[in-house]
C-alpha cells in the first residue's frame, strides 16, 4: 500500500505544472488555472490550454498569467484573447448576433431532416398501373420471342446508314 501512495503522488507531482511558472498569490493562480480551463488549444482544438503541452498553449498560459499579475479581472483577460485570435479561442463562445447561425444550424438540420423524413413518409403509395391489352399482347410476344422481327437482322431504323 504504501509503494501506491508513493507513485500516486509521484504521478501528481509530474502531472503538476512547473512551479516557476506559478503565480506567487494563490487567489490570482486559482482564477488563471479556472480560465485555462475556458481557452481552447489552438494548435490541439479540442483541448483546453490547461490539458495541452503543445508551445501555444504554455505560451497562452504565461500570457494568461501576465494579464492576472498586471490586475486584469476575467473578463478584461478573456476580451484581450478574443481580440486578439477571435471567438473561437473560447471552447464556449458567448450567444451573440454574430454567432447566431452557429448556435442554430444543428437544430434546423434536424428540423429539416424530419420535415424531409416526415414528407416522404407522407406521400402517397401509387398502385402499379395495369398493362393494357395491347401492351399485355406485346410483352408476351417480346418475351415469347415472337414479336415479328429476327434479332439477326439489322434494322434500318438501328442504322444510320441506311
Amino acid at each position: 500500500m504504501p509503494l501506491a501512495v508513493a507513485l500516486a503522488a509521484a504521478l501528481c507531482l509530474a502531472a503538476a505544472s512547473d512551479p516557476a511558472e506559478r503565480l506567487p498569490d494563490p487567489t490570482q493562480e486559482a482564477r488563471a488555472r479556472a480560465l485555462f480551463q475556458e481557452v481552447r488549444c489552438m494548435v490541439c482544438q479540442n483541448e483546453s490550454i490547461a490539458d495541452s503541452e503543445a508551445g501555444l498553449a504554455v505560451d497562452l498560459r504565461r500570457l494568461v498569467r501576465e494579464r492576472i499579475a498586471s490586475g486584469q479581472d476575467d473578463a478584461q483577460v478573456r476580451g484581450w484573447l478574443v481580440d486578439r485570435y477571435g471567438e473561437f479561442v473560447l471552447l464556449r463562445p458567448s450567444f451573440s448576433w454574430a454567432n447566431l447561425a452557429l448556435w442554430l444550424a444543428p437544430l434546423a438540420a434536424v428540423i429539416a431532416g424530419v420535415l424531409a423524413l416526415a414528407a416522404h413518409l407522407r406521400r402517397p403509395v401509387l398502385p402499379d398501373a395495369a398493362l393494357t391489352e395491347a401492351e399485355a399482347r406485346r410483352l408476351s410476344d417480346l418475351l415469347a420471342g415472337t414479336d415479328g422481327h429476327d434479332p439477326a437482322l439489322k434494322s434500318s431504323r438501328d442504322d444510320p446508314n441506311a
